[in-house]
């Protein structure tokens, strides 16, 4: 579209107030670290699929100045843009971020012969620990699974809330489902930022929860990509884009543990085998040595034995009343 009709039909939409934020739709505020990036979605309507969207730069739509575009390279300098037609979202990212790239700037959709359509933001760039901020926009799960979002800010001030990029929000201290998704928010003090944090977590993800959101605290958002896979071996429930070696690293310990506790199985084996046969041994030697000593032939049992049979009935083991003991009557014999 020509520079000077850009212009014209911006000028037309902005005089005739024709809006169209219900058409293209993005986050108003977003705060970040100097030197830091951000990743920006805006979200447009189905019949702008095969359009061209554009990022411009300044305060009024008819007055901003263009960055980059679909139809152009899609990278200039530090920012580039990018368009997910089946999500009907286009991002664009902006890197290595200085205090003069604070600004006002637009996600535009550029319409043959009617004015183009848009939605403003502002971006903020601070020196030092941003007002709201995430340490990923992008997250990963697995059908079935949950993820954890934490929204970290610096003061408590109103309730924060958890957003989908043009659905409903989530305040919180509430547990409600948000697009067939279990979703619950705390809000707690940080001991490590000395600050609060909002942690939302997302549990029995599937395929539709793929999208964008965005935290919000006061007029400030941070928008976060959640991407659900389907469930594999080597993945966990919970992951983040940039852990891919925590996994291995994981696996390769399992193994480890596994491999240890199979030679400790079988040193234990072996022990218990050596256990069990030392044992046998000394009973089978105990039971040697009674068997001996009820074999051995004491003077008493040699009395017994050859005592002749007619005797038996007068002198007989049984006999114990006898005035005459054994032993006496063994003394006699030897005499």
């Amino acid at each position: 579209m020509a520079p000077h009709l850009l212009l014209v039909l911006r000028i037309l939409f902005f005089l005739t107030g024709v809006s169209g934020t219900q058409s293209v739709s993005t986050v108003s505020h977003v705060s970040v670290k100097q030197g830091g990036s951000i990743t920006i979605p805006c979200l447009y309507n189905q019949r702008y699929r095969n359009n061209v969207k554009c990022w411009c730069r300044g305060y009024n739509w008819f007055g901003c100045s263009t960055v980059v575009c679909t139809d152009h390279p899609k990278t200039s300098g530090k920012t580039s843009i990018s368009d997910d037609i089946n999500q009907r979202v286009f991002t664009v990212t902006m890197t290595s971020l200085s205090p003069s790239d604070t600004d006002y700037y637009w996600c535009i959709v550029e319409r043959k012969s009617k004015a183009d359509d848009g939605g403003r933001l502002q971006i903020s760039v601070t020196p030092g620990t941003p007002e709201l901020y995430v340490d990923q926009q992008q997250m990963t799960g697995v059908v079935g699974g949950s993820v954890t979002v934490l929204c970290y800010y610096s003061s408590q001030g109103s309730s924060g809330r958890w957003c989908r990029m043009g659905g409903p929000c989530v305040a919180v201290e509430h547990y409600v489902a948000l697009d067939g998704t279990c979703v619950k928010l705390v809000q707690e003090e940080s001991r490590t930022t000395n600050g609060y944090v909002l942690m939302v977590t997302m549990s029995g993800l599937m395929m539709e929860n793929t999208g964008w959101y965005w935290c919000e605290k006061g007029d400030l958002q941070m928008p976060v990509h959640i991407t659900v896979n389907q469930p594999t071996t080597t993945q966990s429930t919970t992951t983040n884009q940039n852990n891919g070696g925590t996994d291995e690293m994981q696996q390769e310990k399992n193994q480890r543990l596994e491999r240890m506790f199979f030679y400790l199985l079988k040193a234990g084996s072996a022990l218990l085998f050596l256990l069990c046969t030392i044992i046998a041994v000394v009973k089978i030697r105990e039971n040697r040595h009674q068997d001996d000593t009820k074999d051995a032939l004491t003077p008493e049992s040699c009395f017994w034995r050859n005592l002749p049979t007619v005797c038996t009935k007068y002198f007989s083991p049984e006999r114990n009343n006898n005035t005459l003991s054994v032993q006496n009557i063994m003394n006699e014999s030897l005499q």
